[in-house]
Protein backbone atom coordinates (compact mmCIF):
# COMPACT_ATOMS: atom_id res chain seq x y z
CA UNK A 1 0.00 0.00 0.00
CA UNK A 2 1.04 3.62 -0.37
CA UNK A 3 4.13 4.30 1.74
CA UNK A 4 4.88 7.96 1.10
CA UNK A 5 2.61 9.43 3.76
CA UNK A 6 4.30 11.55 6.39
CA UNK A 7 7.64 11.81 4.59
CA UNK A 8 7.26 15.12 2.80
CA UNK A 9 3.59 15.75 1.97
CA UNK A 10 0.89 17.57 3.86
CA UNK A 11 -2.02 15.24 4.73
CA UNK A 12 -5.19 17.27 4.71
CA UNK A 13 -7.72 14.50 5.33
CA UNK A 14 -7.71 10.87 6.42
CA UNK A 15 -9.75 7.76 5.77
CA UNK A 16 -13.11 7.57 7.55
CA UNK A 17 -16.02 5.17 7.48
CA UNK A 18 -17.83 7.52 5.06
CA UNK A 19 -14.95 7.22 2.58
CA UNK A 20 -15.96 3.66 1.72
CA UNK A 21 -18.80 4.91 -0.50
CA UNK A 22 -16.79 7.54 -2.40
CA UNK A 23 -16.12 6.71 -6.05
CA UNK A 24 -13.28 8.53 -7.85
CA UNK A 25 -14.60 10.42 -10.90
CA UNK A 26 -13.91 8.35 -14.01
CA UNK A 27 -12.41 11.27 -15.90
CA UNK A 28 -10.11 12.24 -13.00
CA UNK A 29 -8.20 9.11 -12.03
CA UNK A 30 -4.51 8.44 -12.55
CA UNK A 31 -3.02 4.96 -12.45
CA UNK A 32 0.50 3.94 -11.51
CA UNK A 33 2.91 3.57 -14.43
CA UNK A 34 0.41 5.04 -16.90
CA UNK A 35 1.59 7.17 -19.81
CA UNK A 36 0.14 10.30 -18.21
CA UNK A 37 1.78 9.55 -14.85
CA UNK A 38 5.10 9.33 -16.67
CA UNK A 39 4.43 12.65 -18.44
CA UNK A 40 3.58 14.40 -15.17
CA UNK A 41 6.78 13.09 -13.64
CA UNK A 42 8.82 14.34 -16.60
CA UNK A 43 7.40 17.84 -16.13
CA UNK A 44 8.32 17.70 -12.43
CA UNK A 45 11.89 16.41 -12.99
CA UNK A 46 14.90 18.36 -11.77
CA UNK A 47 16.19 20.40 -14.74
CA UNK A 48 19.92 19.88 -14.86
CA UNK A 49 20.57 22.70 -17.33
CA UNK A 50 19.62 25.62 -15.06
CA UNK A 51 23.14 25.94 -13.63
CA UNK A 52 25.21 25.25 -16.73
CA UNK A 53 26.85 28.61 -16.14
CA UNK A 54 28.61 26.97 -13.15
CA UNK A 55 29.39 23.61 -14.74
CA UNK A 56 28.41 22.11 -18.08
CA UNK A 57 26.20 19.14 -17.27
CA UNK A 58 22.55 18.76 -18.23
CA UNK A 59 21.70 15.70 -16.13
CA UNK A 60 22.26 17.14 -12.66
CA UNK A 61 22.35 20.40 -10.72
CA UNK A 62 24.70 21.46 -7.95
CA UNK A 63 22.85 21.85 -4.67
CA UNK A 64 22.90 25.39 -3.30
CA UNK A 65 24.54 27.11 -1.56
CA UNK A 66 27.95 26.72 -3.17
CA UNK A 67 31.13 28.80 -2.91
CA UNK A 68 32.96 29.78 -6.10
CA UNK A 69 36.02 31.76 -7.07
CA UNK A 70 35.82 33.48 -10.47
CA UNK A 71 39.02 35.01 -11.79
CA UNK A 72 40.15 35.58 -8.20
CA UNK A 73 36.80 36.95 -6.97
CA UNK A 74 34.93 34.94 -4.34
CA UNK A 75 31.17 34.48 -4.76
CA UNK A 76 28.57 32.49 -2.82
CA UNK A 77 25.59 31.25 -4.81
CA UNK A 78 22.60 30.87 -2.48
CA UNK A 79 19.72 30.93 -5.01
CA UNK A 80 19.24 30.91 -8.77
CA UNK A 81 19.09 34.72 -8.93
CA UNK A 82 22.75 34.77 -7.90
CA UNK A 83 23.65 33.24 -11.27
CA UNK A 84 23.15 36.77 -12.64
CA UNK A 85 25.99 37.99 -10.41
CA UNK A 86 28.17 35.17 -11.72
CA UNK A 87 27.31 36.13 -15.29
CA UNK A 88 28.26 39.75 -14.60
CA UNK A 89 31.69 38.61 -13.41
CA UNK A 90 32.17 36.38 -16.44
CA UNK A 91 31.12 39.20 -18.79
CA UNK A 92 33.27 41.85 -17.14
CA UNK A 93 36.09 41.35 -19.64
CA UNK A 94 35.80 39.91 -23.14
CA UNK A 95 39.45 39.08 -23.69
CA UNK A 96 40.15 36.99 -20.57
CA UNK A 97 40.01 33.24 -19.97
CA UNK A 98 37.30 32.84 -17.36
CA UNK A 99 38.11 30.29 -14.66
CA UNK A 100 35.48 29.10 -12.17
CA UNK A 101 36.87 27.25 -9.15
CA UNK A 102 34.31 25.29 -7.13
CA UNK A 103 34.82 24.84 -3.41
CA UNK A 104 34.44 21.09 -2.78
CA UNK A 105 32.77 19.03 -1.40
CA UNK A 106 29.48 19.70 -3.15
CA UNK A 107 26.26 17.75 -3.57
CA UNK A 108 24.84 17.08 -7.02
CA UNK A 109 21.15 16.40 -7.59
CA UNK A 110 20.09 14.21 -10.51
CA UNK A 111 16.90 14.43 -12.58
CA UNK A 112 15.10 12.04 -10.20
CA UNK A 113 16.22 14.12 -7.19
CA UNK A 114 18.68 11.53 -5.91
CA UNK A 115 21.70 13.22 -4.30
CA UNK A 116 25.39 12.40 -4.31
CA UNK A 117 28.34 14.05 -2.58
CA UNK A 118 31.25 14.96 -4.89
CA UNK A 119 34.64 15.71 -3.41
CA UNK A 120 36.77 16.80 -6.36
CA UNK A 121 36.71 18.23 -9.86
CA UNK A 122 37.79 14.86 -11.26
CA UNK A 123 34.76 13.19 -9.69
CA UNK A 124 32.47 15.93 -11.02
CA UNK A 125 33.88 15.45 -14.52
CA UNK A 126 33.26 11.69 -14.31
CA UNK A 127 29.57 12.20 -13.55
CA UNK A 128 29.26 14.91 -16.20
CA UNK A 129 30.66 12.50 -18.79
CA UNK A 130 27.56 10.34 -18.26
CA UNK A 131 25.23 13.21 -19.20
CA UNK A 132 23.87 13.82 -22.67
CA UNK A 133 25.82 16.35 -24.69
CA UNK A 134 24.38 19.83 -25.14
CA UNK A 135 21.06 20.12 -26.99
CA UNK A 136 20.48 16.36 -27.06
CA UNK A 137 16.97 15.12 -26.25
CA UNK A 138 16.49 14.24 -22.57
CA UNK A 139 13.61 13.12 -20.39
CA UNK A 140 12.74 16.30 -18.53
CA UNK A 141 10.02 18.52 -19.99
CA UNK A 142 10.99 22.17 -19.50
CA UNK A 143 8.46 23.99 -21.68
CA UNK A 144 5.69 23.97 -19.08
CA UNK A 145 5.49 24.13 -15.30
CA UNK A 146 2.86 23.28 -12.74
CA UNK A 147 1.40 26.00 -10.54
CA UNK A 148 1.43 24.91 -6.90
CA UNK A 149 -0.12 23.94 -4.58
CA UNK A 150 -1.73 20.86 -6.14
CA UNK A 151 -3.91 18.50 -4.10
CA UNK A 152 -4.70 14.85 -4.78
CA UNK A 153 -6.86 12.14 -3.25
CA UNK A 154 -5.65 8.54 -3.10
CA UNK A 155 -8.19 5.77 -3.73
CA UNK A 156 -7.65 2.02 -3.61
CA UNK A 157 -9.34 -0.49 -5.92
CA UNK A 158 -12.28 -0.70 -3.49
CA UNK A 159 -12.97 2.99 -4.13
CA UNK A 160 -11.78 3.88 -0.65
CA UNK A 161 -10.09 7.23 -0.02
CA UNK A 162 -6.74 6.64 1.67
CA UNK A 163 -5.79 10.30 2.10
CA UNK A 164 -5.81 13.72 0.55
CA UNK A 165 -2.35 15.21 -0.01
CA UNK A 166 -1.02 18.62 -1.01
CA UNK A 167 2.15 19.19 -3.06
CA UNK A 168 4.01 22.49 -2.96
CA UNK A 169 6.85 21.91 -5.44
CA UNK A 170 8.18 19.68 -8.22
CA UNK A 171 10.10 17.46 -5.82
CA UNK A 172 6.95 16.62 -3.81
CA UNK A 173 4.97 15.81 -6.94
CA UNK A 174 7.77 13.78 -8.54
CA UNK A 175 8.22 11.60 -5.44
CA UNK A 176 4.46 11.15 -5.11
CA UNK A 177 4.10 9.87 -8.69
CA UNK A 178 7.19 7.70 -8.26
CA UNK A 179 5.72 5.93 -5.20
CA UNK A 180 2.17 5.32 -6.42
CA UNK A 181 1.22 1.70 -5.67
CA UNK A 182 -0.32 -0.42 -8.44
CA UNK A 183 -3.46 -0.77 -6.32
CA UNK A 184 -3.85 2.99 -5.93
CA UNK A 185 -5.91 5.33 -8.08
CA UNK A 186 -5.20 9.05 -7.91
CA UNK A 187 -7.68 11.87 -8.25
CA UNK A 188 -6.38 15.43 -8.56
CA UNK A 189 -8.45 18.29 -7.19
CA UNK A 190 -9.16 20.15 -10.43
CA UNK A 191 -8.91 22.76 -11.72
CA UNK A 192 -5.13 23.09 -11.66
CA UNK A 193 -2.95 25.49 -13.65
CA UNK A 194 0.15 25.19 -15.80
CA UNK A 195 2.49 27.91 -17.09
CA UNK A 196 3.67 27.49 -20.68
CA UNK A 197 6.78 28.83 -22.39
CA UNK A 198 5.32 32.23 -23.34
CA UNK A 199 4.30 32.88 -19.73
CA UNK A 200 0.59 32.20 -20.25
CA UNK A 201 -1.33 30.39 -17.53
CA UNK A 202 -3.68 27.64 -18.68
CA UNK A 203 -6.46 26.25 -16.52
CA UNK A 204 -6.79 22.45 -16.61
CA UNK A 205 -10.07 20.79 -15.61
CA UNK A 206 -9.33 17.05 -15.83
CA UNK A 207 -6.63 14.51 -16.65
CA UNK A 208 -7.65 14.31 -20.30
CA UNK A 209 -7.07 18.05 -20.67
CA UNK A 210 -3.76 17.75 -18.81
CA UNK A 211 -2.64 14.98 -21.13
CA UNK A 212 -3.54 17.11 -24.16
CA UNK A 213 -1.78 20.18 -22.76
CA UNK A 214 1.47 18.33 -22.10
CA UNK A 215 1.37 16.90 -25.63
CA UNK A 216 0.67 20.37 -27.06
CA UNK A 217 3.35 22.29 -25.16
CA UNK A 218 6.12 19.82 -24.25
CA UNK A 219 8.17 20.77 -27.31
CA UNK A 220 7.06 24.38 -27.60
CA UNK A 221 10.29 26.09 -26.53
CA UNK A 222 14.05 26.03 -26.66
CA UNK A 223 14.97 24.07 -23.52
CA UNK A 224 18.34 25.87 -23.49
CA UNK A 225 20.28 22.65 -22.94
CA UNK A 226 23.45 24.21 -24.31
CA UNK A 227 26.51 25.60 -22.61
CA UNK A 228 26.17 29.22 -23.76
CA UNK A 229 25.05 30.90 -20.56
CA UNK A 230 24.44 34.23 -22.27
CA UNK A 231 22.18 33.14 -25.11
CA UNK A 232 18.96 33.78 -23.18
CA UNK A 233 19.66 37.37 -22.14
CA UNK A 234 16.99 38.68 -24.50
CA UNK A 235 14.19 36.21 -23.81
CA UNK A 236 11.78 39.09 -23.19
CA UNK A 237 13.23 41.59 -25.66
CA UNK A 238 11.05 43.14 -28.39
CA UNK A 239 11.79 45.49 -31.30
CA UNK A 240 9.56 48.11 -29.69
CA UNK A 241 11.55 47.92 -26.46
CA UNK A 242 14.79 48.34 -28.40
CA UNK A 243 13.31 51.29 -30.28
CA UNK A 244 12.17 52.93 -27.04
CA UNK A 245 15.61 52.54 -25.46
CA UNK A 246 17.62 53.83 -28.42
CA UNK A 247 15.34 56.76 -29.29
CA UNK A 248 14.81 57.97 -25.71
CA UNK A 249 18.40 59.07 -25.35
CA UNK A 250 20.90 60.93 -27.51
CA UNK A 251 24.65 60.67 -27.61
CA UNK A 252 25.20 56.92 -27.83
CA UNK A 253 28.79 55.85 -28.31
CA UNK A 254 30.49 52.58 -29.25
CA UNK A 255 31.96 50.94 -26.18
CA UNK A 256 33.00 47.73 -27.93
CA UNK A 257 33.39 46.71 -31.57
CA UNK A 258 35.05 43.48 -32.60
CA UNK A 259 35.15 42.21 -36.17
CA UNK A 260 37.11 39.14 -37.25
CA UNK A 261 39.04 39.10 -33.96
CA UNK A 262 40.08 42.76 -34.36
CA UNK A 263 39.15 45.31 -31.68
CA UNK A 264 37.95 48.40 -33.55
CA UNK A 265 36.22 50.54 -30.93
CA UNK A 266 39.14 52.97 -30.77
CA UNK A 267 38.49 53.82 -34.42
CA UNK A 268 35.17 55.30 -33.33
CA UNK A 269 36.34 57.38 -30.40
CA UNK A 270 34.37 60.63 -30.35
CA UNK A 271 31.55 59.32 -32.57
CA UNK A 272 28.07 60.18 -31.31
CA UNK A 273 24.99 58.22 -32.51
CA UNK A 274 21.44 59.56 -32.37
CA UNK A 275 18.69 57.05 -33.24
CA UNK A 276 15.28 58.31 -34.34
CA UNK A 277 11.88 56.61 -34.30
CA UNK A 278 11.58 56.86 -38.09
CA UNK A 279 14.48 54.37 -38.28
CA UNK A 280 17.05 56.96 -39.28
CA UNK A 281 20.30 57.52 -37.43
CA UNK A 282 22.64 60.50 -37.38
CA UNK A 283 26.32 60.10 -36.55
CA UNK A 284 28.57 63.03 -35.72
CA UNK A 285 32.32 63.16 -35.01
CA UNK A 286 34.77 66.06 -35.07
CA UNK A 287 33.23 68.33 -37.73
CA UNK A 288 31.84 65.46 -39.83
CA UNK A 289 28.48 63.72 -39.89
CA UNK A 290 26.66 60.89 -41.64
CA UNK A 291 22.99 59.98 -41.97
CA UNK A 292 21.84 56.39 -42.27
CA UNK A 293 19.13 53.93 -41.32
CA UNK A 294 18.53 51.14 -38.84
CA UNK A 295 15.72 48.57 -38.71
CA UNK A 296 14.78 45.94 -36.14
CA UNK A 297 12.60 42.85 -36.53
CA UNK A 298 11.98 39.51 -34.86
CA UNK A 299 11.25 38.45 -31.28
CA UNK A 300 13.13 37.46 -28.13
CA UNK A 301 16.59 36.11 -28.77
CA UNK A 302 16.06 36.27 -32.54
CA UNK A 303 15.79 40.02 -33.07
CA UNK A 304 17.88 41.21 -36.01
CA UNK A 305 19.01 44.81 -36.48
CA UNK A 306 20.31 46.09 -39.81
CA UNK A 307 22.58 49.16 -39.80
CA UNK A 308 23.24 51.05 -43.03
CA UNK A 309 25.35 54.19 -42.52
CA UNK A 310 27.47 55.60 -45.35
CA UNK A 311 31.17 55.27 -44.66
CA UNK A 312 30.79 53.10 -41.53
CA UNK A 313 31.43 49.72 -43.13
CA UNK A 314 32.61 48.08 -39.91
CA UNK A 315 29.14 48.66 -38.48
CA UNK A 316 26.99 48.12 -41.55
CA UNK A 317 25.64 44.58 -41.29
CA UNK A 318 22.79 42.44 -39.99
CA UNK A 319 23.33 41.99 -36.25
CA UNK A 320 21.50 39.93 -33.64
CA UNK A 321 20.38 41.75 -30.51
CA UNK A 322 22.28 40.13 -27.65
CA UNK A 323 21.24 42.08 -24.55
CA UNK A 324 19.67 45.26 -23.27
CA UNK A 325 21.17 46.21 -19.92
CA UNK A 326 19.65 49.18 -18.14
CA UNK A 327 21.83 50.09 -15.17
CA UNK A 328 20.78 53.71 -15.00
CA UNK A 329 21.18 53.68 -11.21
CA UNK A 330 24.91 53.16 -11.70
CA UNK A 331 26.57 56.20 -13.26
CA UNK A 332 29.52 54.10 -14.37
CA UNK A 333 27.48 51.67 -16.44
CA UNK A 334 24.41 53.57 -17.70
CA UNK A 335 22.52 51.80 -20.47
CA UNK A 336 24.15 49.23 -22.72
CA UNK A 337 22.75 47.64 -25.88
CA UNK A 338 24.86 44.87 -27.36
CA UNK A 339 24.68 43.03 -30.69
CA UNK A 340 26.55 40.05 -32.08
CA UNK A 341 27.16 38.09 -35.25
CA UNK A 342 28.10 34.49 -34.50
CA UNK A 343 30.57 33.93 -31.69
CA UNK A 344 33.24 36.42 -32.77
CA UNK A 345 31.73 39.74 -33.87
CA UNK A 346 30.36 42.10 -31.23
CA UNK A 347 28.98 45.64 -31.23
CA UNK A 348 27.99 47.45 -28.05
CA UNK A 349 26.47 50.91 -27.74
CA UNK A 350 26.56 52.66 -24.38
CA UNK A 351 24.97 55.78 -22.94
CA UNK A 352 25.93 57.05 -19.49
CA UNK A 353 23.38 59.87 -19.43
CA UNK A 354 20.24 57.94 -20.26
CA UNK A 355 17.16 57.12 -18.22
CA UNK A 356 14.65 55.63 -20.68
Amino acid sequence: MFVLLGLFLTITSCRTEDDLSIDPPAESTLEANSALANQIQRVAMNDGSVDNIVYNANCFTIQLPIDLTINGTELTITNIDDYDDLEDLLDEFDDDDDIIDIDFPITIVFADYTELEVNSLDQLEDYADDCNDENEIDDDIECLDFVYPISASIFNTNNEVIATLTFTNDYNLYEFIDDIDEDDLIGFEFPISIIVADGSEIIIHDFDALDDAIDDYDDDCDEDDDYDYGDDDCNDCTPSQLTSILTSCSGWYIDELERNDDDLEDNFSGYSFNFLADNTVTVTWNEDSANGTWTASGTGNNITVVFSIPGLDDINDTWYLDEIENDDDDDDDGVEVSFEIGDDDELEFQNNNCNP
